[in-house]
């Protein structure tokens, strides 16, 4: 008897190719039959008459690392149809870790990925030193959905170098160190090796991630090692400092693929992300696989001014990093400070996060009653009756309310055209949730369903087919993970059921669930059914059961 049947839904099988109605058979995790008219003995038979069937979706960057440790369901993301997260992303990872960096480790993502120090002070499990040890622990523990981990730059530096690590450049003799770190990290079954070198990617008081400080030949270095045993993505966050050229360099000296992260459509330089993708398109032309990570969502994040991470990578930011309390709020209240911030953003840039767009950037929610008549206006109509300066607007109502105010800013990818061509280039991959990071400031892990509502119901930019093999067998096929990313005989049982009609996120709205009663901001499914990983059912049409079962698999071996 199968363990699961679903029925007569409209299956697009992960491979791009045209849908069909289907029945689905599953037995002992893995799909054992496709079909009409299968044999109805089943435990669980669901009626697919009306509805989409996929694999599940296969989230390419996620910051799960830390979450992982306390809470197993990984919300939002089961619910939200992700049936497998790949962990590690940018090279902030928490393995590996000495105990006497654990702390220097939590201040750093504090800052880099907008995490309370105190959620991940009583939430993390450090029942682990090494990567291996790590790795160990996460099987042990068990997952709702399937795991791939990247050993991180950013933690094989600190092994190595300590507090140096966000200072100065390896020695040879250290670089030597972190290439058997990053050999052993593969052997034990890591995905591949992640890094940064993004300015806006800095640690606690403004010191650069410790891979920003990593020199070319480090690079190459790590990546080589991570390479000699034919597997393994390189995945980097680059900064403007580093040309796709050298990343072709890395992908052709390592034989290996390179994920590059964050092409994001800035509308004040809007040329310069498709200048990435056609030197990428180019690599690839020459054999050398590089792969460009886009995003399907408008980047727009919450934040106040005591946490402001849209300004932060700016240089001009840099005196009030680290900073809190009195001390931040004099450097926020100083004149050339200000002037030195309206220098900075009015002047043209390959790549920054914020740009000045004033009417992108709405005050959310005053602390002060006296205020309140400003929520939901933008920081440039405020500016234009008040006659001010739109970047003084925004300082003194936070300084006049503690820095309690919270702003919105709609950042990067706003354009639908752009963010359309960049979603449908050949060598481009729909990511970016950046799930498990930036709890208070945004949160897109329904980026799967907003690509299958927004862009190809809505927008009609893609056929809902191509969409779901961009989601599935696409980054399946870059990881080399061989069983899943399709619905076929013999494959792992993800399986996501949905409505076309209606499938898409709704709003963002807070909870307060992580350690300690902490608040994050998360989205709920709309217009799914059903979600099954490794044929064990983790989801219906309320969002995540109850008390889903440890479904996911630790993936440890792919493909070369």
């Amino acid at each position: 008897m199968d363990d699961l049947l679903i029925e007569g839904a409209l299956v697009y099988d992960g491979t791009g190719g045209e849908p069909a109605i289907k029945d689905v058979a599953v037995r002992a995790h893995k799909i054992v039959a496709t079909g009409l008219n299968l044999s109805k003995k089943a435990h669980q038979i669901i009626d697919g008459t009306g509805l989409a069937l996929m694999p599940g979706i296969i989230d390419s960057h996620t910051h799960f690392d830390a979450q992982i440790t306390w809470d197993a369901t990984l919300k939002p993301s089961p619910a939200l149809g992700v049936t497998t997260a790949v962990i590690g992303n940018c090279g902030f990872t928490i393995a590996p870790c000495k105990p006497a960096d654990r702390d220097m480790t939590m201040r750093n993502l504090t800052q880099v990925e907008g995490m309370s120090l105190n959620v991940l002070k009583s939430g993390i499990d450090w029942d682990f030193e090494t990567f291996a040890e790590y790795l160990a622990m996460l099987r042990s523990k068990g997952c709702v959905v399937n795991i791939a981990a990247y050993i991180g730059h950013s933690s094989v530096r600190t092994w190595v170098m300590g507090a140096d690590a966000s200072k100065r450049e390896a020695t040879a003799h250290e670089i030597k160190q972190m290439q058997t770190i990053v050999r052993d990290a593969m052997a034990s079954g890591a995905v591949g090796f992640a890094s940064s070198t993004s300015p806006a990617h800095n640690g606690e008081g403004g010191l650069p991630m410790p891979s920003r400080l990593a020199s070319d030949g480090e690079m190459m270095a790590l990546i080589t090692a991570m390479g000699e045993g034919g597997a393994g993505v390189y995945m980097v966050t680059k900064g403007g400092q580093m040309p796709v050229s050298f990343l072709e360099d890395m992908a052709k000296q390592s034989g290996r693929p390179v994920m590059i992260a964050a092409l994001l459509h800035n509308s004040t330089n809007p040329t310069g992300v498709f200048k990435d993708l056609d030197q990428i398109a180019s690599a690839n032309s020459r054999g050398h696989r590089l792969i460009g990570q886009v995003s399907c969502c408008p980047l727009t994040m919450d934040f106040t001014l005591a946490s402001p991470y849209p300004v932060e990578g700016l240089q001009s930011w840099k005196p009030a990093l680290g900073l809190q309390g009195d001390a931040l709020k004099a450097v926020l209240r100083n004149q050339a400070f200000r002037q030195s911030v309206r220098d900075e953003i009015s002047a043209p840039a390959a790549f920054r996060l914020f740009n000045g767009e004033w009417d992108k950037v709405h005050v959310v929610e005053c602390a002060l009653p006296v205020n309140a008549a400003l929520e939901q206006r933008t920081v440039a109509d405020i500016a234009e009756t008040q006659g001010k300066d739109p970047l003084d607007v925004m300082l003194d109502l936070a300084l006049a309310e503690d820095l309690q105010t919270v702003f919105t800013a709609q950042l990067l990818n706003s354009d639908a055209e752009a963010v359309g061509r960049m979603l449908n280039h050949p060598n481009s991959v729909v990511s970016l949730s950046d799930a498990g990071a930036h709890l208070t400031f945004f949160n897109d892990a329904g980026f799967g369903l907003h690509l299958l509502g927004h862009w190809v119901r809505d927008l009609k930019a893609m056929t809902l087919q191509e969409a779901i093999r961009r989601l599935t067998s696409q980054p399946a096929s870059v990881f080399g993970m061989t069983d899943r990313g399709t619905i076929k005989e013999g494959m792992a049982a993800d399986l996501l059921l949905f409505d076309p009609v209606t499938v898409g996120r709704g709003p963002k709205h807070r909870v307060f669930d992580l350690p300690g009663g902490a608040a994050r901001l998360t989205t709920d499914a709309v217009g799914v059914h059903g979600v099954w990983v490794n044929g064990q059912q983790v989801a219906d049409s309320q969002g995540l059961l109850a008390k889903p079962p440890l479904a996911g698999k630790l993936l440890t071996e792919f493909a070369s």
